[in-house]
């Protein structure tokens, strides 16, 4: 008998696995990065975005490092994290074997964002420093509605930082390590995100089996709609001259850090 219930729970495990992988497969495939700059949102204007794509596509001409940024309206109750990995590995971001690619991502609606970095890149910025980048440079920004100061300023720490010039300072050290003393020597704080983070991947993919959510507002009924963010969906660039962009192959290990404001 308990053979017949582990042989179930065996294929039962199989078949959600599958399904997960081609679901996540599918939603990535969709998702084309085509320029340095993509906002679905409408929240910068033409001369803003123009701007940054043109301090963008100079930095990889002088680096050969890729840094892109995409906004969204809404994730319709997806992962952040997860998003932001498959835009970033599934387009390719950074030069293959240099892994040198950074996806700075922001969720409007949902006011949240996150620092996506490419292999290449974790040791010039780290978590911890693209989590310093995020509150100290960027949301202090998005909190006053300032988006494009907010973005521009988060670009430029990034760069930096990518450069070595960028340091983290030692009030945001001590913040990341200030954990306290949890069971067996792991934090309680790290304990409570890995079963967290683990509940919310079994719903996820529960989520994506059973298409529980889907006809709300966002990602949830953007396979159908053809774009995320609010109105039509529809990507804008702002008519911005850099509409050849294209990932180079770069890979990502789910390295970076998440905010909110």
């Amino acid at each position: 008998m308990v053979r017949k219930y582990i042989f179930i729970f065996f294929v039962l495990a199989c078949c959600v696995s599958t399904a997960f992988a081609q679901k996540a497969e599918s939603t990535a495939s969709d998702t084309k990065v085509e320029h340095y700059v993509t906002d679905e949102t409408g929240t910068l204007t033409s001369s803003q975005i123009s701007s940054l794509e043109t301090k963008l596509s100079n930095f990889e001409k002088e680096t050969s490092n890729q840094v892109v940024v995409y906004i969204i309206g809404s994730l319709g109750g997806e992962s952040l994290e997860e998003t932001s990995y498959e835009i970033a590995q599934k387009n390719g971001i950074g030069q293959k074997g240099k892994d040198n690619g950074v996806l700075l991502f922001i969720v409007m609606n949902d006011r949240k964002l996150r620092i996506e970095v490419g292999y290449g890149l974790e040791g010039a910025l780290p978590d911890a420093l693209a989590g310093q980048i995020i509150r100290k440079e960027i949301t202090p920004y998005f909190k006053k509605g300032d988006y494009y100061k907010g973005i521009d300023a988060g670009v430029d720490a990034i760069i930096s930082a990518t450069k070595g010039e960028y340091k983290q300072d030692k009030k945001y050290a001590e913040k990341e390590n200030d954990f306290g003393i949890g069971i067996c020597g792991i934090p309680f704080l790290v304990l409570f995100i890995f079963i967290f983070f683990g509940f919310s991947f079994i719903f996820s993919i529960l989520r994506r089996i059973f298409g529980w959510g889907k006809g709300k507002s966002g990602r949830g009924s953007w396979w159908n709609s053809g774009g995320w963010g609010s109105g039509s969906g529809s990507s804008w660039s702002g008519g911005s001259s850099f509409g050849g962009f294209s990932g180079g192959g770069g890979s990502f290990g789910g390295g970076g850090a998440s905010g909110s404001w």
